[in-house]
C-alpha cells in the first residue's frame, strides 16, 4: 500500500488522502483537493481511482468527488443523509451508504465504518490498517462543530463515547478532518471533548 496526503483550498485547509492498493487501485477519503492534484498522483503510480469514501457530505470535503467519479467511473460512498443537494452539502446522491461495522474491500485494503453522528447527521469514521480517518469527528485536542445544519452536541457526546470504547489499538495514527495528526490514545488521554463525554458532561462547544 501507499499512502498520500493532499490538502484543499485555503482557508480550511482540509485534509484528503489517497490510498493505492498493491494491485493499483486508488482509494480517495474526503476528496477535498483539486482535481488534477488526485490525477497528478494516479499517473504517477500508474493506478487507478475506485473508489471516493466520505466521512461526511460537507461541501469541503466532497468538492472534488462528482468530477473524479466521473472521470474515473468510481463508486462514491456518503450517508443519503449527507446527501441534501444544498450549498452546504453539495452531494445531491452517493452509490452507496455505510452500514454501521461493515468492512469495505478494495484489494487488500479493509475499510471498517462506524457512524459518528454530532457534527452532521451521516458522519463516520474509517479504520484501514494502522489509519483512523475520523473526517470532522475529531480534531487533535478538540472536535467538529455541532452548530451547523445536521449537527447535534448529544448525538457528538454519544459518537465520543462509542469512538473510545471501539476495539482499536491506542497507537493507531488519527487522522482529521482539518489540522494536525495524532493518535487514538492521545486524544482519549487529552481531549478534553472526549473526557467529558465519558463523564457524562455536555462539554458546550
Amino acid at each position: 500500500m501507499k499512502a498520500f496526503h493532499l490538502l484543499g483550498a485555503a482557508p480550511l485547509y482540509t485534509n484528503s488522502f489517497v490510498l493505492i492498493s498493491d494491485a493499483g487501485h486508488a482509494v480517495v477519503i474526503d476528496p477535498a483537493a483539486e482535481v488534477q492534484e488526485y490525477d497528478k498522483i494516479f499517473k504517477e503510480n500508474n493506478a487507478t481511482l475506485t473508489t471516493i469514501l466520505c466521512t461526511h457530505g460537507h461541501y469541503d470535503h466532497v468538492g472534488s468527488a462528482g468530477v473524479l467519479s466521473r472521470e474515473w467511473k468510481a463508486r462514491i460512498y456518503c450517508e443519503p443523509a449527507d446527501c441534501r443537494g444544498s450549498q452546504l452539502f453539495p452531494l445531491k446522491s452517493a452509490d452507496s451508504g455505510y452500514q454501521e461495522g461493515e468492512k469495505l474491500t478494495v484489494d487488500e485494503l479493509t475499510f471498517t465504518v462506524w457512524h459518528t453522528p454530532g457534527h452532521t447527521e451521516g458522519g463516520v469514521v474509517l479504520l484501514c490498517g494502522d489509519y483512523l480517518f475520523v473526517g470532522d469527528t475529531v480534531f487533535q485536542g478538540s472536535i467538529g462543530r455541532t452548530d451547523l445544519e445536521g449537527g447535534s452536541m448529544q448525538k457528538m457526546d454519544a459518537s465520543l463515547r462509542k469512538l473510545a470504547g471501539l476495539p482499536i489499538p491506542k497507537e493507531t495514527q488519527l487522522l482529521p478532518g482539518h489540522g494536525d495528526f495524532s493518535t487514538l490514545g492521545e486524544e482519549l488521554a487529552n481531549n478534553y471533548y472526549i473526557r467529558s463525554a465519558l463523564r457524562g458532561g455536555n462539554a458546550d462547544f
